[in-house]
């Protein structure tokens, strides 16, 4: 997307009146496979954990019901020269406790964003240095053009600096199991359109209406409440009683049962995140092996006899039930960037697969651990299960450690130094841009700027480590998409990741309630109305 010198301001910047309470309001309940482990906005980059965040917290810029950027707590965000935006802040906004949003707050946020417990080092990266103008204006540097920083900066939320400072919560803390000590894990105060009344992590979190919100929205919710339910069945039925408003995801399986059944219905559509498989290619010896003294994964071949051994129309057709669309990019096709020429997946021939692995010294195979999540993504114990069940056909003999969320990430990002040998992610570019895929996942794992940060297994190639910032930076869309292309083309070579498929969107929902269900599995409370 090309950005011209003002990108938002005037009459998109008008609606600032007060919500007050709808006529009718109403309570809206839901459920969701994983865990809401901690309210610190700065702490897990992870797409349901943004978004739930959002309906307390907001950034400068946010995505509407059509996925439009809109001004959010930026009155406007003007580009002033190649490096520079000013960014006028919104008068009159308030946070829940009642303090007034400034300039402060913003350049507070960034800085905590920055902090070692920071999950949003990738956005706050972006950005060199802030120069204050006054209390509600202020100039964002960039160490290279970059026309796309509005979209980077969406998911960076803003904190009240003064409540911060108050409850000792100036640093971000990324929960791995129970880190209590930080205010903000188990508080909130932001300035979106509700406030948190009481969090009981993997038990119950409520929201109420806040009405000092700055604009009106569409919903009538005056109460909304949050519910874990891990079990697919139970997540169900607690729609199909009437417990539940939405569930989700549902089952693929049951999305005929949802449709026979009276009162709900089955919201399904294509979803904008990438399923796909990594290797540790760093270590000399993997953690989770039988093989000493090397580690597989650094042979390109090896890589390769995975890819051939894995078959992408049988984890549709038996696991996805037919509703996911086979990948062979990190992106999916509502991503800008996505090239279809290099979209088709690794032919599927395990005879090839052993001829690699025999190849590569192994002709007997190996065994490694796969770390896997299972109550993230759609079916994802399931897809992996499948996955060991293909890898043994060639010889690899595959240990699923399949675990909550909370437990899976907590072991495998970077805060516990990367604990994984071979393990199951899920990504969507919460800038829909390619650029946000390339960055964290596939660049060189590197701490400048959070390059790298969610390249578990630490695949590097110079060319692309330097293609990176060049992506960021080029206003020349041709240039840019081929680089992109380039990108993309060099990885698949490489098979630095193994792409699965785009999981479908599935959710359960009342037909007392409508919502707007968003490419990136996004529940965005702003736009539910109950009837």
């Amino acid at each position: 997307m090309r950005w011209k010198s003002t990108v938002i301001a005037g009459a998109l910047a008008a609606a600032t009146a007060l919500a007050a309470p709808s006529v009718g309001a109403k309570e809206f309940k839901w459920a969701f496979q994983g865990n809401l482990n901690s309210l610190d906005p700065h702490g897990l980059f992870e797409t349901f954990t943004i978004g739930f965040h959002g309906n307390m917290y907001e950034p400068l810029i946010a995505y509407d019901d059509k996925m439009n950027v809109v001004p959010a707590l930026a009155e406007s965000f003007t580009q002033t020269g190649p490096n520079t935006w000013r960014v006028k802040m919104r008068p009159g906004v308030k946070f829940h406790n009642g303090n007034d949003l400034t300039a402060d707050d913003f350049i507070f946020s960034w800085k905590r964003a920055l902090t070692e417990g920071s999950d949003m080092k990738v956005p706050a990266g972006k950005i060199k240095e802030i120069k204050k103008i006054d209390e509600m204006t202020f100039d964002i540097i960039t160490p290279n053009p970059n026309p796309i920083l509005p979209r980077d900066l969406l998911i960076l939320y803003v904190m009240d600096k003064e409540w911060s400072i108050e409850h000792k919560t100036t640093a971000a803390t990324n929960l791995k199991g129970g880190e209590e000590g930080n205010y903000a894990n188990l508080n909130a105060n932001g300035t979106g359109p509700f406030m948190v009344t009481s969090h009981a992590a993997g038990v119950k979190t409520t929201l109420k209406r806040f009405d000092g919100y700055w604009k009106n929205i569409p919903s009538n919710v005056s109460k909304a409440t949050f519910t874990p339910v891990s079990q697919d069945a139970t997540r169900v039925a607690a729609l199909l009683s009437g417990e539940m408003d939405l569930s989700y995801p549902v089952p693929v399986q049951d999305w005929q049962r949802l449709k026979d059944a009276p009162g709900v219905q089955p919201l399904a559509g294509p979803e904008a995140r990438t399923i796909f498989l990594g290797f540790d290619q760093v270590r000399d010896e993997l953690l989770y092996s039988n093989i000493k003294g090397k580690n597989p994964f650094k042979d390109v071949r090896v890589r390769k006899a995975f890819a051939h051994a894995i078959n992408v129309e049988a984890i549709k057709k038996k696991v996805m039930r037919g509703s996911s669309v086979p990948a062979g990019l990190m992106v999916a096709p509502q991503i800008g960037g996505f090239a279809s020429e290099l979209n088709a997946h690794w032919k599927y021939d395990t005879a090839m697969s052993k001829k690699l692995l025999a190849d590569a010294g192994y002709p007997d195979g190996f065994e490694v651990t796969m770390d896997c999540p299972n109550d993230r993504y759609v079916n994802d114990e399931k897809i992996c299960q499948a996955a060991a069940s293909m890898l043994a056909r060639v010889g690899v003999k595959v240990k699923v450690l399949a675990q909550t969320k909370s437990k899976y990430f907590g072991k495998v990002l970077s805060q516990n130094n990367y604990d994984t040998s071979f393990y199951l992610l899920g990504w969507t570019p919460g800038t829909m841009d390619s650029h946000q895929a390339i960055e964290p996942l596939i660049a060189c794992r590197t701490k400048e700027k959070g390059r790298g940060l969610f390249n578990l297994g630490g695949y590097c190639n110079e060319r692309i480590h330097a293609l990176a910032p060049m992506i960021e930076s080029e206003s020349d869309q041709t240039k840019r998409a081929n680089m992109i292309k380039e990108v993309f083309k060099i990885h698949q070579d490489e098979v630095g990741h193994i792409p699965l498929h785009q999981q479908p969107l599935s959710w359960g929902v009342s037909d007392r309630v409508t919502v707007n269900q968003r490419p990136d599995n996004v529940l965005d409370l702003r736009y539910v109305v109950v009837k």
